[in-house]
């Protein structure tokens, strides 16, 4: 059992049954639920929009080196610098290079999974930038000393009374601050950030490569701040982000929206192109964007290549019975739930992380609220075979699978003893089934034998 399991497990059981985390997140899912059910009924028809959406994305990865390229070659005529990262370091590198070479000391950022991916930011602290979260949740996280906890709702663990007892203590607000008072304050403190700040990192929805521009959608206008305040603009953003044209944005962004927030559509949709031209007067002076890779050539060429569709809406998330359960930093992974049970072993380390694949249900929930048609829980099966076929299942395990099945074949077998000797066997093995629980009892007869004996 690799150390990352042992982890997996031991907080598993921990925040499975602390029940003021399980009041919170039912809550804050609850919402998200209500939302959600309203969100699509603004689509005709939603299954035919999410399979446009899967084409969309199936063309974009099929043809991933070709989009990519001519991505690039755009990006460049409007004015923008491309820079390629075959791996996380490579992409702190460069990214630590701009930031030096333009004596910058504070960072403005949006909300970006991919930063949090690569870990930029305690590099950058490192070398004395401060760097600002400036999406609400993330700025949360990040005063609590946190990372985020959902890949689109990041302080979904947090209640209105925690977030006003962390501002109390970090900033002297008062400690019965309402969520408006609160979302004021931040505001008022990000504005002078904004003002002040030579660099502005963002991520990037979507890579649209027949304009060479980049795709952003948020609720907050941070991101679109972030971007156009500072005189440096640096976008680090995966290169599955691609999708041919800014036409299937029409299908996307109101996809995304509605199955991430319920939304039928998010407050602020930005298309940047490039650094502000010689007759504007408002956005960066320089731009970049890191087009990152760090495991998903690596993937592309698997059967799980799939994956690569997906569009970060976090439905799949939220409707997985283990994530709502065992919550998001029980996986530590930047990303969890289904779609990060499926990449997170292929780009971090698959004998380390394969015990994600095996936290499924196989309910098929998250492959039916996709919205770009990934077959996910699928491809969680394919994970699992792999860790058997590469001999990463434990000794005992696999032993002790052979005797249930051996066992389970023939009723006569599975009667050979009766009920009382079988609590007292499966009774040494009562520390697997967890703390919290206890083991059902077996009846002295079977159902079987009860039965044959009645007639």
């Amino acid at each position: 059992m690799s150390k990352a399991e042992k982890i997996f497990i031991k907080e598993s059981e921990k925040i499975s049954f602390d029940l003021n985390h399980r009041k919170t997140i039912k809550f804050n899912m609850g919402k998200y639920y209500g939302a959600f059910k309203k969100g699509i009924q603004s689509f005709a028809n939603v299954e035919l929009a999410k399979e446009k959406v899967g084409e969309i994305k199936l063309d974009a990865i099929s043809n991933l080196g070709n989009y990519l390229q001519q991505f690039e070659k755009n990006f460049k005529a409007n004015g923008g610098e491309v820079i390629w990262a075959n791996t996380a370091s490579e992409a702190v590198d460069e990214v630590l290079k701009i930031v030096k070479s333009n004596n910058a000391n504070l960072v403005v950022k949006s909300k970006s999974m991919t930063t949090e991916e690569i870990e930029i930011n305690p590099v950058l602290e490192k070398h004395g930038v401060e760097v600002v979260e400036t999406d609400l949740g993330e700025f949360i996280v990040q005063v609590a000393g946190e990372k985020p906890y959902h890949i689109v709702t990041p302080a979904m663990h947090k209640s209105k009374e925690d977030i006003a007892k962390l501002f109390n203590e970090k900033f002297d607000t008062p400690i019965n601050s309402t969520p408006e008072e609160n979302t004021e304050f931040v505001r008022q403190k990000l504005r002078q950030k904004f003002l002040n700040a030579e660099v502005g990192i963002s991520g990037g929805n979507f890579l649209i490569a027949d304009t060479g521009s980049i795709a952003l959608t948020e609720n907050e206008g941070n991101a679109l701040l972030s971007m156009s305040m500072p005189k440096i603009h640096i976008a680090i953003v995966g290169i599955e982000k691609i999708i041919p044209s800014i036409n299937d944005l029409h299908y996307i962004w109101s996809t995304l929206s509605t199955h991430g927030t319920g939304q039928k559509i998010t407050a602020y949709n930005s298309i940047i192109s490039g650094p502000k031209k010689e007759d504007e007067d408002n956005g960066p002076e320089k731009m970049y964007v890191v087009l990152l890779d760090n495991g998903r050539s690596d993937l592309y060429n698997t059967e799980l290549y799939t994956s690569l569709k997906c569009i970060r809406c976090g439905a799949c998330l939220n409707n997985c019975p283990i994530y709502k359960n065992i919550g998001g930093y029980t996986y530590e992974t930047t990303y969890s739930g289904p779609i990060g049970s499926i990449i997170s072993p292929r780009y971090n380390g698959f004998q380390e992380l394969k015990h994600l694949s095996f936290a499924c249900t196989v309910c098929g929930k998250c492959t039916e609220v996709c919205p770009a048609k990934i077959d996910l829980h699928n491809l969680l099966l394919i994970n699992r075979r792999d860790a058997i076929k590469k001999g990463y299942d434990k000794t005992m395990w696999k032993q002790g699978m052979k005797i249930y099945k051996n066992t389970l074949l023939k009723r006569s077998k599975m009667d050979i003893v009766n009920g009382d000797i079988k609590n007292i066997a499966f009774s040494f093995g009562s520390s697997l089934w967890g703390k919290e629980r206890s083991l059902p009892k077996f009846a002295k007869q079977s159902f079987s034998k009860q039965w044959t004996n009645k007639n």
